[in-house]
C-alpha cells in the first residue's frame, strides 16, 4: 500500500503538480494542512487536490486565517499581505471546502496527522528534540506526521532510554519504521532546508516504511505569476533558494 504524505502547498499549483506526477499512482493522500498561502495559485492547489481520490486533509494555520478563524494579524506583514489577496480571490466553492478541514489531531489507523503538533494542532513547530519529546507524551499511537516547519525530518523515540534522535532522511531511501516517530514530509510549495526541490513522503503502512522524496519543477514560472499578482518579492525570490 502506498500513501503519498504531502504538505504546505502554499498556493504553488506547479509544485503541486510536479508531487502528484512523481508520486505516481497511490492508494491514498494525506495532506497536512497549509494549501494556501504565500503563493499564486490558491484556487488551482484546491480544486486540484479536492479532485485526488481518498483524501485526507487536515486545515493548517494560513487556511485557518483566510478562512477567518484567526487574526490576519498573528501574521508578518509579507504573510499578511499574501492571505489578503487570497481571502478576495479564492471561490466560494473553495472557501467552503477549507471550511470543511479538520483543525484536530485525526487519526488514521496507528497514525496521528496534524498540521503544527498534538499539543498545538495550528501554531506549535516540532524542530528540536525537546519539543518533539513533549509532543510524544499528547498522542497515543506509534506514529505522527506533521507539516508546518517546511522541513523533511524524523524524530524517534527511544522509550527505554527516554531518549528522542532527530534524523534527516536521504531522499528516495525508504526507513523502516521499528519506534515511535514524529515524521514530517517537508513543504511541497516552499522549502526552507535550502533545498528547492519539491518535498513528499511516501508511507507504506504495512510495510511501515516511510520514504521522504524531492522533485524538480519549474520555480521561475512559479516566481512569474507571483510578480504578476503583485505579491510580495520576498515569496518569489525564496523559492529558487529553499529558504
Amino acid at each position: 500500500m502506498r500513501i503519498l504524505v504531502l504538505s504546505d502547498i502554499h498556493a504553488n499549483y506547479t509544485a503541486l503538480e510536479a508531487v502528484l506526477a512523481d508520486a505516481g499512482a497511490v492508494d491514498e493522500v494525506w495532506c497536512l494542512g497549509d494549501l494556501v498561502g504565500y503563493g499564486p495559485d490558491p484556487n488551482a492547489c484546491v480544486e486540484l487536490l479536492c479532485e485526488t481520490p481518498n483524501l485526507t486533509c487536515m486545515l493548517g494555520n494560513h487556511d485557518v486565517a483566510v478562512i477567518g478563524r484567526m487574526p490576519l494579524e498573528s501574521f508578518n506583514g509579507d504573510a499578511r499581505r499574501s492571505l489578503v489577496w487570497q481571502e478576495r480571490v479564492l471561490s466560494a466553492d473553495n472557501m467552503d471546502f477549507l471550511r470543511s478541514l479538520p483543525e484536530d489531531v485525526v487519526e488514521r489507523g496507528d497514525v496521528s496527522l496534524v498540521h503544527g503538533s498534538p499539543r498545538d494542532p495550528v501554531w506549535e513547530y516540532i524542530l528540536n528534540t525537546l519539543s518533539a519529546r513533549l509532543n510524544f507524551d499528547v498522542f497515543e499511537t506509534q506514529l505522527c506526521f506533521v507539516g508546518h516547519s517546511h522541513i523533511q525530518s524524523m524524530f524517534q523515540l527511544n522509550g527505554e532510554k527516554n531518549h528522542v534522535s532527530l534524523d534527516i532522511p536521504y531522499p528516495g531511501q525508504p526507513v523502516e519504521l521499528k519506534s515511535r516517530a514524529i515524521l514530517n514530509p517537508g513543504s511541497v510549495g516552499q522549502p526552507r532546508d535550502r533545498d528547492p526541490r519539491a518535498a513528499y513522503a511516501i508511507f507504506d503502512p504495512e510495510a511501515k516504511t516511510w520514504e521522504p522524496r524531492r522533485v524538480e519543477y519549474d520555480v521561475a514560472a512559479v516566481q512569474a505569476r507571483i510578480r504578476e499578482a503583485r505579491l510580495p518579492e520576498k515569496h518569489a525570490v525564496r523559492l529558487a533558494e529553499g529558504w
